[in-house]
């Protein structure tokens, strides 16, 4: 499987009693497909999988694949930092009938190297859908050195990583490391960072997983494909979203995204504790810059 382009990271949106609302979810759905996106990832960071039990992870992940109707595909946010329960949720998402899975490295725990290795390598041996794996330090204090990515690329259900770090010299490490199986096109490199995935297209990556895309699938999509054919009107699109980027996370994400989609009547204004809703001093600056962009009614 070659998933490419732009694949955004989705909100779970959610009611004022953090309930799950499953209409505005239906409508968010067909509003990246009908905007021109090329995947979606369901319930990773960004849609709150971290509040989200068992039952409603797996209902979400076949409420994905239901409603987009294999019109682009679904990758599963199945990511634990306990392989049983990596398993589990991988097994379970495959059976829903998610097209791919994606895997944070475990948190919280800091497993050594050779641990990260066989934690994944478990899950490729154990659980036949393509998967791919998250590297984002900042969050899950679990570094995937390149080192280990290159071993693990070697597996046939092992199809790529989002890069979470910002760091070209990570990408360029990756490249090396894992050039067979690059280009052959079995391994792909997807970025996890919104403020330079654009530099990581040009370096040489495959597509990107973004926030940013929740708010303008559009753009970010195009951003995409510009890449390849005219590289400074991709810039240009860029740099119309560097304020958006910013102020999407001045506080946690999914905090100021999910406030935009409310602020665009896009959600209800849900979110689950111990996440709340944004800091009153940058609803003005980001609705502001939502308005400058034309994507608030008068």
């Amino acid at each position: 499987m070659s998933i490419r382009g732009s694949l955004t990271a989705l909100v779970t949106p959610m009611n004022e009693d953090s309930s799950i609302d499953y209409e505005s979810l239906k409508d968010l759905i067909n509003f990246q497909i009908d905007s021109g996106i090329d995947g979606i990832v369901a319930v990773g960071t960004t849609g709150e999988s971290a509040t989200i039990d068992f039952e409603d992870h797996i209902k979400l992940i076949e409420f994905f694949v239901k409603e987009s109707d294999s019109r682009v595909p679904i990758i599963a946010g199945t990511g634990a930092n306990s392989t049983e329960e990596a398993i589990t949720l991988t097994k379970a998402a495959q059976n829903v009938g998610a097209d791919a899975a994606l895997l944070v490295s475990p948190y919280y725990n800091k497993p050594p190297q050779d641990g990260i290795l066989k934690h994944y390598l478990k899950i490729a041996d154990e659980v036949q859908i393509p998967q791919i794996l998250y590297n984002v330090p900042s969050r899950t204090a679990s570094f995937i050195d390149p080192s280990t990515v290159s071993k693990l690329a070697k597996h046939e259900n092992i199809i790529g990583i989002k890069d979470a770090t910002g760091e070209m010299k990570n990408l360029e490490d990756l490249k090396n490391l894992c050039k067979s199986e690059i280009d052959s096109g079995e391994f792909l490199l997807y970025s996890g960072d919104d403020f330079t995935f654009l530099e990581f297209l040009n370096l040489g990556g495959h597509g990107t997983i973004s926030v940013t895309s929740n708010i303008v699938p559009a753009i970010v999509s195009k951003i995409c494909k510009l890449a390849e054919i005219n590289f400074s009107e991709a810039q240009a699109l860029e740099e119309s979203l560097k304020e958006l980027n910013e102020l999407l996370f001045s506080e946690s994400n999914p905090i100021p995204v999910k406030w935009a989609l409310y602020k665009m009547g896009l959600i209800n204004r849900g979110i689950r504790l111990p996440l709340i809703e944004i800091n009153d001093k940058f609803k003005k600056p980001l609705e502001t810059c939502l308005n400058a962009l034309g994507l608030l009614d008068e």
